[in-house]
């Protein structure tokens, strides 16, 4: 016989809002969820006394609220505070927690740039794409830490590829595989590559740039096979015109905010 979890009744009048991935938590169950399936996404929108407020006044868990906010003025550690929401709210078994606790050690011993890609990834599997791009791009415009694997930073240039190519945004993909395949040589790399910029280039350019490179040529028909794919899969329903608008205003607004 499985084991019974009981859930808390309450729920607020008044969610919490989670603004880096526009969610509104209702619940204790709602926000441990979240928690658990986001472990990599925990700073300061969760990490702080606003939370604490709401807890103890929209889910009236004034106890769980007070331990919470004594924890902030001894500036606990991440780990602690997420423990302590988990435990107090008598959900998970604490198989579960030592499961949690296990993975929040693991994130502390690993370095600022591999914290910082795991979270850009989960931002990507979130489709937070936009957000992604920021996060990949601190990494790749900040200090280099020397001490991670030397294909690290190809493989966080390759992701912001992606990201940007999650957002039509071929041009600046194909930068941004370029600089990935540079680092790391991997196909797949050079692949993308080629595949942004065939979606961003005229026909004519396109065709130059394949001239007089081996390598290029011969990876050329399994680029013209995927986009074959990729139609037949998809029929989108952003029109050419205003998909060209979308992304001048996007790049304008990126010049504008700095952004690389």
């Amino acid at each position: 016989m499985g084991s019974l979890i009981l859930c808390h009744k309450k729920r607020a009048k008044q969610p919490y809002v989670i603004s880096r991935v526009h969610m509104k938590i209702y619940t204790i169950e709602e926000l441990c969820y979240y928690i658990c399936n986001n472990l990599y996404l925990i700073d300061y929108t969760i990490i702080n006394y606003q939370l604490c407020d709401w807890i103890g006044r929209e889910l009236e868990m004034e106890e769980l609220s007070e331990h919470l906010k004594a924890e902030l003025r001894k500036n606990c550690s991440m780990e602690q505070f997420i423990l302590t929401i988990l435990r107090e709210s008598t959900i998970y078994a604490q198989s579960d927690i030592n499961r949690i606790q296990n993975i929040l050690e693991r994130l502390q011993n690993q370095k600022d740039v591999e914290r910082a890609k795991h979270k850009a990834d989960s931002l990507m599997q979130s489709r937070e794409y936009e957000s992604a791009v920021l996060v990949y791009q601190a990494i790749v415009g900040g200090e280099r830490d020397d001490s991670v694997d030397k294909k690290f930073y190809g493989k966080v240039y390759a992701s912001l590829g992606a990201a940007y190519g999650r957002l039509f945004l071929y041009e600046e993909a194909s930068k941004m595989y370029e600089a990935a395949y540079e680092i790391c040589e991997e196909p797949e790399m050079l692949k993308a590559y080629l595949y942004c910029c065939r979606r961003a280039m005229p026909e004519e350019k396109y065709v130059k740039m394949l001239s007089g490179n081996p390598a290029f040529l011969s990876m050329d028909p399994q680029i013209k096979e995927s986009i074959r794919e990729v139609r037949r899969e998809i029929d989108p329903d952003l029109p050419e015109k205003k998909l060209e608008q979308w992304k001048k205003e996007y790049r304008r607004i990126d010049k504008n905010t700095g952004i690389c």
